[in-house]
């Protein structure tokens, strides 16, 4: 048995080959072996570990009832509902909400592959050739499989992208003494409206541990690091003094507003972020990512592209668009001290809507009743005919 192209005559043969240890190929790789203990998967992660360094949080709604066994296996925080805060405006959201670390993830899904005689991690190392049916690693192997899903990560913010950035720094404190915060701040945008629709979030990991991020929705990718660290440790003061930062994450993600992404329907799938299966809107990518996980554990490689796949891809390009629109609206139509004005009247929206929002699943009635009504304040139409001549100019010189 042969691979086209790679330069073998026998390479080792699996049913799907996962090139990526992230989010998206994590959860493949439970989905699958929860629907088939014997499927026979290789994932390959250049890293030393599965799921690299991040905290991934998502709603009730976010989780198929087939999915819950595995990923309630995940989670490493539960939480009945959220606060958001605006000026003059705030809001506790009685919707369940949980955490996954990227700790957690990394013991669960090596664990899982680990155990299964089918099943082969490969950590540290490089894929240098990816193609429909086969993988060649950098120190010469080659890999075979009928299917192969390359999910690398979202690649680099450029500046001139068709996007806005969310960019953010997360520190997780420890604390002195018990910091008396019960549940989530999903968004608290009572701070200084620089550089864009800035917000902290604030997470309670333990009683004397929280994850405070300084999340900005800007035009600009650049993040000041320093900036930040200080900006949160002054933040996080509130809950008392801090014993020590035991991790950061960082991270600038596109918030598209025109479509950068063609999803193609074959093998090699570029999936997760760079893919194009992420919420354009929020960067939140876990209810696509487990979407596109569950169609790979109930198919075989011969129906994995057919008819279900493309109705899922059409569903999430009908709603990936939407999501563009409304990034235009944002980075186009307000000064960014006024962006925060959008997401504050979001916030007035039931919580059914909001958790619908969150998935990505919009109904067309909830699409319509977002834009409904008289605009948030600071919106500008002649703020998005300014910006546009500036674009196009920054585009020809």
């Amino acid at each position: 048995m042969s691979v086209h192209g790679l330069g073998s005559d026998d390479p080792r043969s699996f049913d799907l080959i996962l090139v990526g240890g992230g989010l998206q190929n994590g959860l493949i790789s439970l989905a699958s072996l929860h629907q088939d203990p014997a499927r026979s998967i290789a994932v390959i992660e250049a890293g030393d570990t599965i799921g690299g360094n991040h905290t991934w949080s998502l709603h009730a709604e976010d989780v198929p009832a087939a999915a819950r066994p595995f990923i309630d296996e995940l989670l490493v925080a539960r939480f009945d509902s959220y606060d958001v805060r605006f000026p003059g405006f705030s809001r506790t959201v009685a919707a369940p909400y949980s955490v996954i670390s990227s700790d957690r993830f990394a013991e669960v899904v090596e664990r899982r592959l680990r155990r299964s005689p089918s099943c082969e991690l490969l950590l540290g190392t490089v894929a240098n050739t990816v193609e429909p049916n086969g993988v060649k690693l950098r120190d010469g192997r080659v890999l075979r499989a009928d299917v192969v899903i390359d999910a690398r990560g979202p690649g680099t913010a450029r500046p001139g992208q068709r996007a806005g950035y969310q960019k953010f720094l997360g520190r997780e404190l420890r604390t002195r003494e018990p910091h008396g915060l019960r549940r989530p701040v999903l968004m608290d945008a009572t701070v200084p409206q620089n550089d864009g629709f800035r917000f902290f979030y604030v997470l309670p990991l333990a009683p004397d541990r929280l994850l405070v991020e300084d999340t900005t929705f800007s035009r600009s990718p650049l993040l000041n690091l320093e900036t930040a660290r200080a900006a949160i440790d002054t933040y996080a003061a509130d809950w008392g003094p801090f014993v020590e930062c035991v991790r950061e994450e960082s991270g600038v993600l596109p918030m598209p507003w025109a479509n950068g992404h063609e999803i193609d329907r074959a093998s090699p799938l570029r999936a997760g972020y760079a893919g194009g299966f992420f919420h354009p809107a929020t960067g939140y990518s876990l209810p696509v990512a487990l979407r596109l996980a569950m169609h790979v554990a109930t198919h075989t490689s011969d129906d994995m592209f057919e008819a279900e796949f493309s109705e899922l891809v059409q569903r999430h390009k009908r709603q990936a668009r939407y999501a563009q629109e409304l990034n235009r609206l944002l980075f186009h139509c307000f000064a960014p001290e006024e962006m925060w004005n959008v997401f504050a009247r979001f916030y007035t929206l039931p919580e059914a809507m909001l958790a619908r929002f969150y998935s990505l699943s919009l109904t067309r009635w909830d699409q319509a009743r977002i834009l409904l009504g008289r605009p948030p304040r600071g919106f500008s139409l002649s703020h998005a005919f300014s910006l546009s001549h500036a674009l196009t100019a920054s585009r020809l010189s």
